[in-house]
């Protein structure tokens, strides 16, 4: 009898929480639905907004699905896999970031039904691996080439890119105004890779048809001293000098010790130090530059100095926006103001300070190298601004993959993949018929949220769109959801454009994600990571309390 008890074993610490099989899977399914809910209704060109308020008191106003996902702050461990791949679709390509949640979690639901009633879930990752193999191939056999197009012509369509993100935004009422600025700014820096090579500065007050593109560069005036408004503020063809020294007098450390051994040796110490500072500003002089630029300070003396010999100065000028000098008006930061020759100057067309709003700018237009755009923004409100800078990014990042990569999709929900696999599956014996064609239903949730989120009929919608792409001719495979008249239209004709890579990278992190999570079968809870805040807290709370007695004991 005693050899049949088993003793039991304890492999875990006390506490750990273990959960595993179906019901956990079917647990993390549902939790990313609801972070899929949360980003849904921001689909669209008629997508609303998100208000977030932070615990400092700060409030975002936004409709972009990386930002919320980011300040959302998710803690359950499966549904924080959405916001990476957010994340990932918003550093990759910039767009499409909604999309991207919405697919995974979609992708997901369609998956419920299976794993309750049984199926394996390796059985699903294998379809599901399969119809994105099939799908993005079917993308690139749609997507249509920019290639070997004027720069004219390409512009056109860079900008129909970039109307058809900025639709979705905050901004959208003036995409016209917009899509060219972006596609112009994009266009100049050419095959640079920096993405900060386009600033973009923010200027409250306005409207935003105030906004306006300098192809160089342009940043707020900086802190001046006295003397700085007998400089001059405009110059043609000036000679720019970048240095990375301070031009002020500078009180000696604390610690510095001299002994004289003669009073009047004072005045040869302080002479100095006024030598060294004017050797300095003399030799800036001589090198034949009308602007000074300096990443440290540029004090009361040289600013007076300079703006007796109608030289023009800013100190503490920001890293980044001395780099876009470097990279627009040629020249090199200098670390030493000895040996100044003529090549490691910059030059620009024109210089000038310019009032925008209540603030002063400094602008550098008609660069030679050129690989560098600013874009002023105006607007009401700060929040308002943000958001237009985030919807600005998106419209950048799109523009320059679809330079890079130069085949472009109709947009709107019109890529019918959905029928393509459909038909697929119908070729395939066995289970995995009926995977692929929950995913293939999946897909059809981009079109179905268009409509919600406009208010019209989304069966309705989607029967009319179905009939379209069941069309044997293929004329119908670029239709789309119109969002104005709530019924369907060729996207490709309407210029709903977007880069064939923003859907291709969206089908594989979304069909990733879902298979990560379908692939995960227990989770295990330590019981330590969770309550190590938790005691810290109750260590820092009761303070005298001896840890580990209960609050009615008596001290012994």
């Amino acid at each position: 009898m005693s050899s049949m008890m088993q003793p039991q074993i304890i492999l875990l610490k006390e506490g750990t929480d273990t959960s595993q099989g179906k019901a956990q899977l079917v647990s993390n399914i549902n939790a990313c639905s609801a972070v899929a809910d949360v980003v849904r209704t921001t689909l669209g060109p008629r997508g609303m907004d998100k208000l977030i308020h932070d615990d400092k008191g700060g409030v975002t106003i936004s409709n972009d699905g990386a930002t919320i996902m980011k300040l959302l702050d998710i803690v359950h461990p499966a549904a924080k896999i959405l916001g990476d791949i957010a994340k990932s679709q918003d550093s990759e390509v910039g767009d499409g970031t909604t999309t991207v949640v919405l697919l995974a979690a979609e992708f997901l639901k369609e998956a419920k039904p299976f794993i309750e009633d049984g199926v394996h879930p390796q059985n699903l990752i294998r379809s599901y691996r399969t119809a994105s193999y099939l799908a993005i191939e079917k993308i690139r056999e749609l997507a249509i080439s920019i290639e070997g197009k004027s720069l004219e012509e390409k512009k056109s369509l860079l900008a129909k890119c970039a109307a058809t993100t900025l639709s979705s935004k905050l901004i959208g009422g003036e995409k016209e105004f917009f899509a060219p600025m972006v596609v112009d700014a994009v266009v100049s820096i050419g095959d640079e890779d920096r993405l900060n090579m386009i600033g973009i500065k923010k200027v409250p007050g306005g409207t935003m048809r105030d906004s306006f593109l300098v192809n160089g560069v342009a940043f707020k005036k900086t802190f001046s001293y006295a003397g700085f408004e007998q400089q001059p503020k405009k110059f043609v063809n000036p000679k720019i000098l970048l240095l990375n020294i301070e031009l002020e007098l500078k009180s000696e450390k604390e610690n510095a010790e001299i002994r004289l051994s003669d009073p009047t040796q004072y005045q040869s110490i302080v002479d100095a130090e006024w030598n060294i500072i004017y050797d300095k500003l003399d030799k800036c002089a001589q090198s034949g530059a009308k602007i000074v630029l300096s990443r440290l300070a540029i004090g009361d003396l040289a600013t007076q100095y300079f703006a007796d010999r109608d030289i023009f100065c800013a100190g503490r000028v920001a890293e980044e926006d001395l780099q876009r000098v470097v990279a627009a008006a040629g020249g090199t930061v200098q670390t030493s103001v000895n040996n100044i020759i003529d090549e490691v100057l910059g030059t620009c067309e024109l210089f000038e300070e310019r009032q925008v709003g209540n603030e002063r700018f400094n602008i550098f237009s008609g660069c030679p190298s050129g690989h560098t755009a600013t874009i002023v923004l105006r607007g009401g409100a700060d929040q308002f601004i943000e958001e237009a800078e985030r919807s600005l990014h998106d419209a950048i990042m799109i523009v320059r993959r679809a330079l890079k990569n130069s085949t472009v999709v109709a947009g709107g929900g019109a890529i019918d993949i959905s029928r393509y696999l459909r038909h697929h599956a119908r070729s395939i014996a066995g289970k995995s018929q009926l995977f692929i064609n929950s995913y293939a239903k999946a897909l059809e949730v981009i079109p179905r949220q268009l409509c919600d989120n406009a208010g019209f009929d989304a069966t309705d919608v989607l029967n009319k769109l179905r009939q379209k792409h069941a069309l044997a001719s293929g004329e119908g495979a670029a239709y789309g959801v119109d969002i104005n008249t709530g019924g369907i239209a060729d996207s490709l004709a309407n210029f709903v454009w977007e880069p064939a890579v923003v859907k291709v990278n969206a089908i594989n992190a979304a069909t990733e994600a879902a298979c990560l999570i379908l692939s995960v079968d227990e989770t295990v809870k330590n019981p330590k990571s969770e309550s190590a805040q938790g005691e810290a807290a109750a260590s820092a709370m009761g303070g005298g309390r001896g840890r580990g007695r209960g609050r009615g004991m008596r001290r012994r």
